[in-house]
């Protein structure tokens, strides 16, 4: 009599726990666009969400710590002139984000420490050079102010952000439909991208060389998703014949069979995939639906293994998934996403069941720091390098904001918002200044609830 034996696995037990009513950030309109990207970035001091906005293209940039009742009157990041469909936190600089909008222009903000107290309508930097929308933007995960884009115009750009300039052009030779995702290796050498002409290929960036490609990884005609996994694989997401969701595992230089395919249930939703290197574990979020699965990726077979889900009862309109270095290590917390419901963006976090308080080091492995690995310029003339890691085992202290550099040619925000000689203000004067405008923030809501209280008592009378 042969006994089945149940895989052994640190995360077996992983589970979800939503974050209680005043760790939320309420009363957020969050945007009601169709396009598939998750509408939320954060990083260890600031949580950015796509919001609904008049008259152009808006995002909401919150400290961390600024939770519950957002006031209707927050300041926001309103610069596009259209609809903003994606936004993605610098790896290197937690104060510079960056944003894709429906007006063809790729924006470059730089939020001070603290969050914003006036609405800030003039970016860094605003890159120009596609021609139709631009629905995705990702950094590079090791060089400095490597950005790239994708348009509905089938193009791949990739910016200096220091200098403003497209210094790559991946055109319609390459993608002959639309793009619908596109993810960096983790050492930045390769990008993943997934198409709407039913492939996905591996791309050198710098050659614009293919790699390798896959006609149909899966065979059902809605989106596709690819991301880069453990051991330079390519998992994806899409659908089946019968339109049943599907995730499947790829070997890049075995591109015939998978190494796993797995169907999962037969929502419509896009399933969007974030990929944790570190613990191996691969998370599956549904537009629209109301659960996160979590798969845990291994060398041996049948390399893709399900973990277990977590549910809850309202669905989801978009996910944010915070950086290793912004979590609580004390908790044993191993991923935080942010879902993004319709008036609100609740924090989830998955937690590890341990019984100690001390720092656990087999689920903290040495992980992606702050800085920068190479410089554009290093990156541009064919140098590669993994992330340069950090331990976690005394906490993270995010560094004080850094200074995004731009050729001052091209700097005319700054210019117009610095009138000193230097050309930019003290941070004491910064501080200070910042410091008057809560006040009289605080004063201005003083004053409306005497008046709302005022207003009430005259129509009782």
């Amino acid at each position: 009599m042969s006994r089945q034996v149940v895989r052994s696995s640190k995360f077996r037990h992983v589970f979800g726990q939503p974050a209680k009513a005043d760790q939320c950030y309420e009363d957020v309109r969050v945007s009601q666009n169709t396009w598939d990207s998750g509408f939320c970035s954060v990083n260890p001091k600031f949580v950015a969400l796509i919001c609904e906005a008049s008259g152009g293209g808006a995002f909401l940039v919150l400290p961390l710590g600024k939770t519950g009742r957002v006031d209707k009157n927050v300041p926001m990041v309103c610069g596009h002139t259209a609809p903003v469909l994606d936004i993605a936190w610098c790896p290197h600089n937690d104060n510079v984000i960056a944003s894709g909008s429906e007006d063809c222009t790729v924006m470059v903000w730089e939020i001070p420490d603290g969050g914003l107290v006036l609405p800030l309508r003039e970016p860094v930097v605003t890159l120009e050079g596609h021609t139709k929308r631009v629905g995705i933007v990702a950094w590079h995960p090791t060089a400095q102010n490597v950005l790239l884009s994708a348009g509905c115009d089938n193009v791949i750009l990739v910016w200096d952000v220091g200098t403003g300039a497209a210094v790559l052009t991946l055109g319609s030779d390459v993608h002959p439909d639309t793009i619908y995702s596109v993810d960096w290796s983790r050492d930045g050498a390769l990008i993943c991208t997934s198409c709407r002409d039913k492939r996905f290929r591996i791309i050198e960036p710098r050659k614009g060389t293919i790699v390798a490609e896959k006609d149909r990884p899966h065979e059902g005609t809605r989106p596709v998703r690819a991301v880069f996994v453990s051991d330079g694989n390519i998992l994806t997401t899409g659908f089946s014949r019968m339109s049943e969701r599907q995730v499947a595992l790829w070997d890049t230089k075995h591109l015939e069979e998978p190494l796993s395919l797995q169907e999962l249930d037969t929502s419509s939703g896009v399933l969007l995939p974030f990929f944790d290197p570190d613990t191996n574990i691969v998370y599956l979020c549904g537009k629209g639906d109301s659960s996160i699965r979590y798969f845990e990726i291994t060398s041996e077979a049948p390399f893709l293994h399900y973990l277990s889900m977590f549910s809850s009862k309202e669905s989801q309109r978009g996910m944010g998934y915070m950086p290793k270095r912004g979590l609580e290590v004390n908790k044993c917390e191993i991923a935080r996403f942010y879902k993004l419901h319709e008036r609100r963006c609740e924090p989830i976090a998955m937690t590890v069941p341990r019984k100690s308080d001390l720092f656990q080091e087999d689920l903290y492995p040495p992980t992606a720091g702050p800085d920068a690995a190479l410089t554009a310029e290093e990156w541009l003339g064919g140098r590669d390098a993994g992330p340069l890691l950090i331990s976690l085992k005394d906490g993270y202290v995010p560094p004080k904001s850094r200074e995004l550099r731009i050729n001052r040619g091209l700097d005319t925000g700054r210019k117009k918002m610095a009138p000193e000689a230097s050309g930019v203000p003290s941070s004491d004067a910064v501080s200070r200044l910042e410091e008057e405008m809560r006040k009289l923030q605080a004063m201005v809501q003083e004053l409306q609830k005497r008046l709302d209280r005022l207003e009430e008592t005259v129509q009782a009378k």
